[in-house]
């Protein structure tokens, strides 16, 4: 008995090519021309499965794979009780025999139920930004690679790479640069001689997150400290949060170091000791691991052949392919990640991201790029773009050189400066990238004090207490503070509130304004209003509530507290009695110290100086 196709409601299968539903399948997923009647093995529809029955969305949304892609009508042609969607014509081989029944278009898509139309986009919906710290689903490595073709062919030629010649041009220059120019740097060579895939990779992890928004020369005596504190991911795992914090303590963005530690015990408490093996598992699983750090652990620790992107690889892609958008835009980010995986060496995928990353350290830098010393300025638009000015400028040759420029089918290309910013001669290669005007931070004040027992048993102590565990700073200590007004009765009122809450009754009339300091975070410009109060004939504090401490000087300078804490105490130190009030030089000056006075001023003194006869009597002589 011959079976029966399945009957096929035209609602449901609408939006399907004209001709056939499989005739044009997804970018990357190798489906052909498939019968209508075909069910997965999982049992689900074979809808799902067909690119072309995609829903499509509306223009601009995330994810919009398929958005224009289907606009004919679909025909129907039945064969006994069946529905199969065949050609309208029926020509070729197995065309089916019977009475053909048109069926009306319909083109609204948005009659399609509520239920299902939500339960298909949740399926299409996938990671657009770098910024997104989590994928949505298991399949989110296909549908970034999906999407980037489809940015790719959204885009001028002039903003890509003309092909596998250019490629591998880029792919050769750049890595027989960086064998010979690289820097020797401690996190290089643990992982460059580490057998172990887990310890390479949380030398990697570690050396990654400490390199965020820090420079290089900061962060190696920290790494070296942090390695020889804790060399594997056991023995970060079973430290304190504590002992973490004081550590990281100065290298800013403390939040960092505290993921890194809740994501070492979840890799040792659930996920057996072995860290995740490709990028997508560890952005997914791993806290605090964006795109560009799995993307750095995968390809250096384990070989991935996946592209990253920072901050210097997007000044390298930005002049190379010439893009003066923002580039900080979803669009430019998402053709930059594009960008990165095309040139990514399969060969030598870790060499050649760490290659980038140092061409844009050393070489093509933000302010004076050595473009003499580029190993692809062959290659850079940018530069080619500064050459073509420069034959202008000099009339060397008639015309306008033979130099390719973007030139978009119709309209802005979105990848080029606004027309408000035209190129700017003096600026050369730095014209790119073009970013948008940051806002400036915003303003805050607080009221903070030094309170120190001087007489305490053992030494001064200073008072300490310890910030919550969200927000900024979290878990750090810290001098007692408030936010209050820039200044004001009310401001030492409410400093004393919160001095006494700690501390017990205090002498008010001993709060002493020192001066201000001023430290910028990230996002906020946070003046400091420094007191002091020193508990003079009091009879000494031993007991504090639980997030304060009690702590000597030294104590202080190895304790978890931020560097505006430290410019606190500075500030403090200062102003004590008997210390020096800041003057580089010594109250006092002897005449060893004194400056030798040049030759004219030594003529005017000797000029001017009483004439004393040799044979005089010394003042200082006493009678004979």
């Amino acid at each position: 008995m011959t079976r029966r196709a399945p009957r096929l409601s035209s609602r449901r299968v609408r939006g399907a090519s004209a001709s056939y539903p499989c005739a044009a399948p997804a970018v990357g997923d190798g489906a052909g021309p498939c019968p209508p009647s075909r069910r997965v093995a999982d049992g689900s529809d074979f809808r799902s499965h067909l690119p072309g029955l995609a829903r499509r969305r509306r223009p601009g949304a995330r994810g919009d794979l398929c958005a224009g892609a289907v606009r004919g009508p679909m025909r129907w042609r039945r064969v006994g009780r069946s529905h199969a969607p065949w050609s309208a014509s029926g020509a070729g081989r197995g065309r089916p025999s019977g009475k053909a029944i048109m069926k009306k278009p319909r083109t609204a898509v948005r009659s399609r139920p509520r239920k299902q139309a939500s339960r298909q986009e949740g399926r299409e919906k996938c990671v657009l930004s770098s910024s997104q710290v989590k994928p949505p689903t298991p399949n989110a490595g296909l549908a970034r690679r999906q999407e980037e073709v489809v940015v790719q062919a959204s885009v001028s030629p002039y903003h890509l790479f003309r092909g596998t010649a250019e490629v591998r041009a880029f792919r050769e220059n750049l890595l027989r640069w960086y064998d010979r120019e690289k820097r020797d740097l401690p996190w290089r060579r643990r992982a460059e001689g580490e057998v172990d895939l887990d310890r390479r990779a949380y030398a990697v992890w570690v050396s990654e997150v400490m390199l965020q928004q820090t420079q290089v020369a900061t962060v190696i005596d920290y790494y070296t400290r942090w390695m020889q504190k804790w060399p594997t991911l056991q023995d970060l795992a079973s430290a304190s949060l504590e002992g973490v914090n004081q550590l990281w303590a100065g290298l800013g963005y403390y939040s960092r170091g505290r993921r890194l530690h809740e994501g070492a015990r979840k890799v040792v408490e659930e996920l057996g000791g072995h860290v995740p093996r490709t990028a997508e598992t560890l952005q997914q699983l791993l806290p605090g691991v964006g795109r560009y750090t799995a993307g750095a652990i995968a390809s250096i620790a384990f070989g991935q052949a996946t592209g990253v992107v920072d901050g210097n690889v997007v000044r390298v892609l930005c002049r190379v392919r010439a893009i003066g958008a923002d580039s900080s835009s979803a669009l430019v980010s998402q053709h930059l990640w594009s960008l990165a995986q095309q040139l990514v060496d399969p060969a030598r995928p870790g060499d050649l991201n760490q290659a980038a990353m140092e061409l844009g350290a050393t070489v093509c830098t933000p302010q004076h790029p050595r473009c003499s010393q580029c190993p692809v300025r062959s290659l850079c638009r940018a530069h080619q773009r500064v050459e073509r000015e420069q034959l202008l400028a000099s009339r060397s040759l008639p015309g306008s050189p033979d130099v390719e420029e973007c030139a978009p089918g119709s309209g802005q290309c979105r990848l080029c400066a606004p027309p408000s910013e035209p190129w700017d001669p003096t600026l050369g290669v730095t014209n790119f990238p073009r970013k948008a005007s940051r806002r400036p931070p915003r303003e805050e004040c607080s009221a903070t004090c030094v309170l120190e027992q001087p007489r305490a048993v053992g030494g001064p102590r200073i008072l300490l207490v310890q910030r919550p565990n969200s927000g900024l700073l979290a878990g750090l200590w810290e001098f007692p503070s408030v936010t209050t007004e820039p200044s004001g009765q009310r401001q030492r009122q409410a400093l004393l509130q919160e001095l006494q809450r700690w501390a017990g009754p205090l002498p008010a009339t001993r709060l002493r304004h020192l001066g201000q300091v001023v430290h910028t975070f990230s996002h906020i410009k946070l003046t400091y209003e420094v007191y002091s109060l020193a508990l003079e004939g009091e009879t000494p504090v031993t007991t504090t509530p639980p997030g304060a401490r009690w702590l000597t000087r030294e104590e202080f300078h190895t304790a978890a507290v931020s560097t505006a804490m430290k410019k606190v105490f500075r500030v403090y130190e200062g102003r004590r009695p008997g210390a020096c009030k800041g003057s580089k030089r010594s109250p006092v000056s002897t005449p060893s110290s004194r400056k030798k006075p040049s030759p004219g001023q030594q003529l005017l003194d000797s000029f001017f100086r009483p004439h004393i006869p040799s044979d005089a009597p010394s003042l200082n002589s006493t009678a004979q």
